[in-house]
């Protein structure tokens, strides 16, 4: 599976297409022109390699969606294991629903996780 960074005028949008947040995202951003390139985790899964350039970014506290139903439907000993990158990545490898969404990679290379539309126009 090859991902690559997006184009000077793409930006990629990585999450789950039913997922509420990600539609707003999406429809935002294509509502302001925006080319969009959406990588979904369900069938194409996860970008490891990505990972980490995620986690120096934002951080796993950020990006693991401790409020989300994946989370607490997690046993308590699995919960209590997440503590670093490490094991932050193979959580979020194992259980994708578990990552915060969307998780945006802009055409500059920054990134962001979450939508609103004061925070996205400030970056278009």
């Amino acid at each position: 599976m090859k991902n690559t960074a997006p184009s000077s005028s793409t930006v990629n949008v990585y999450g789950i297409p039913n997922c509420d947040t990600v539609k707003k995202a999406r429809t935002w951003l294509t509502d302001q022109g925006v080319e969009v390139q959406f990588h979904d985790f369900k069938k194409q899964g996860v970008p490891a390699d990505l990972l980490p350039g995620w986690l120096a970014a934002i951080g796993w506290e950020t990006l693991v969606n401790r409020k989300g139903t994946t989370w607490r439907k997690l046993d308590e000993t699995t919960r209590a294991a997440v503590v670093d990158d490490a094991s932050a990545t193979a959580l979020m490898l194992a259980n994708p629903s578990v990552i915060k969404r969307p998780v945006v990679v802009w055409a500059d290379g920054a990134v962001s996780v979450g939508f609103t539309a004061e925070a996205f126009a400030g970056r278009v």
